[in-house]
């Protein structure tokens, strides 16, 4: 448990094919359903001060209390993704803190000397911050904001997984204009 933030809520991981890890996720690890996005849609998106256009695909499912995200990058636009993909290929690229009070949370770990490098937004106040790793090799962090309906979604997955029969492990996305 983080005195910063609580409890990491999500593990990230950037794969190079996002249909076979979560057949992998899914048959293997028995984790799912798995909710599926091919194309998220991402706000204001900013990469080292930069304004860019992702295409990035996303799969989401909770393992217990903790999300697993899978992520596939579909373009070559400028990210933390991109970068791990250059350097390890593929695995565990972040650690994801959730909250209410983005703000207050953000502005706490910039007082801690924390430095955001690429943010953008999933939704009404869905709002994401990663911060440089320059300090500490390895895993990124992610502050997400989950206030608005990017928060009704997760919770959504997380009910699913409580009791998941294996059935149907990939789902669409719903629409967060309608959560």
């Amino acid at each position: 448990m983080s005195r910063h933030l609580g409890a990491i809520r999500q593990l990230g991981y950037v794969v190079p094919d996002i249909e076979a890890a979560m057949d992998y996720w899914s048959r293997t690890l028995g984790v799912g359903p798995w909710y599926y996005n091919p194309q998220v849609p991402i706000k204001n998106y900013r990469y080292k001060g930069e304004s860019y256009q992702p295409h990035n695909s996303v799969a989401l499912a909770n393992a217990g209390y903790i999300q697993v995200e899978l992520i596939q990058t579909r373009n070559d636009v400028p990210s933390m993704y991109r970068d791990f993909q250059q350097t390890s290929k593929s695995g565990l690229q972040h650690v994801a803190y959730w909250t209410e009070d983005y703000d207050r949370d953000l502005n706490n770990l910039v007082g801690l000397g924390w430095k955001p490098i690429m943010q953008g937004e999933v939704g009404e106040r869905g709002r994401f911050i990663y911060f440089d790793t320059e300090y500490h090799p390895g895993t990124v962090i992610e502050l997400s904001e989950v206030a608005g309906p990017k928060g009704k979604l997760f919770k959504l997955i997380r009910e699913a997984s409580e009791g998941w029969d294996g059935k149907d492990p990939v789902r669409p996305f719903p629409d967060l204009s309608t959560l």
